[in-house]
């Protein structure tokens, strides 16, 4: 198996428990928006513990980027990744993932799942494509949510923000359930993009099928 030792650039906080990784990108390395790698923290109780992570840049650019969520309840990799500065060293590997864009139409992210898409989100803005897709992103609270002001500028009214522990009249609130989509999407006959807690995952693709989606159509990592 492919291993790089890169060296963390920066560390940004984009949210109370998430942050921004930048880190050294080895020659050739390439990927696609959506894609993912196994990263470890070269230390010597953590260079065996690897954790699946999603590139947040593009391809394009002369670094890699991650986006993180900590869990701070337990002694576990990303609370250790908490910890990093700049100087710090990880170990990426070999790329994979199963989420990849197939086209127009419907992102539905749970908390820290929103990673795939926003690579995804990136390119598509950037090359003008994004017009015919709609977010909706669910997060306990509003201070849960990553890169609100980012999905906005490219999104604009078609990122959506539902919350599921805080009632607030510019959010929409409650779970994404059967009843959820079935107010909410328009257009069955698009493709839908899933990704948030294997439950989450599992109920939404579910419902969907119920609701007329065709089961090709519905892409989330397997």
């Amino acid at each position: 198996m492919e291993s790089h030792i890169v060296k963390i650039l920066s560390v940004q906080n984009v949210t109370h428990d998430v942050r921004c990784y930048q880190v050294e990108k080895p020659d050739g390395y390439q990927f696609v928006p959506g894609q993912a790698t196994d990263v470890c923290i070269n230390k010597e109780k953590w260079k065996e513990e690897k954790r699946p992570f999603t590139f947040t840049g593009l391809n394009e650019y002369p670094y890699l980027e991650f986006t993180i969520k900590s869990y701070h309840d337990h002694e576990g990799v990303t609370n250790e990744l908490y910890k990093l500065k700049a100087g710090d060293e990880m170990i990426i590997h070999d790329v994979w993932g199963a989420i990849s864009y197939k086209g127009p139409g419907y992102f539905i992210a749970g908390g820290a799942g929103i990673t795939p898409f926003i690579a995804i989100f990136r390119q598509l803005f950037r090359d003008g494509a994004l017009e015919r897709n709609e977010l909706f992103f669910s997060n306990k609270t509003s201070g849960d949510i990553i890169h609100k002001e980012e999905f906005d500028k490219m999104l604009g009214g078609k990122a959506h923000y539902v919350l599921t522990k805080e009632h607030t009249p510019s959010f929409l609130s409650g779970p994404i359930d059967k009843a959820f989509l079935e107010t909410e999407i328009k257009d069955f006959s698009k493709a839908f993009y899933i990704c948030g807690p294997d439950k989450m995952t599992e109920a939404i693709s579910n419902a969907l099928r119920e609701l007329g989606a065709n089961p090709e159509t519905v892409v989330f990592e397997k």
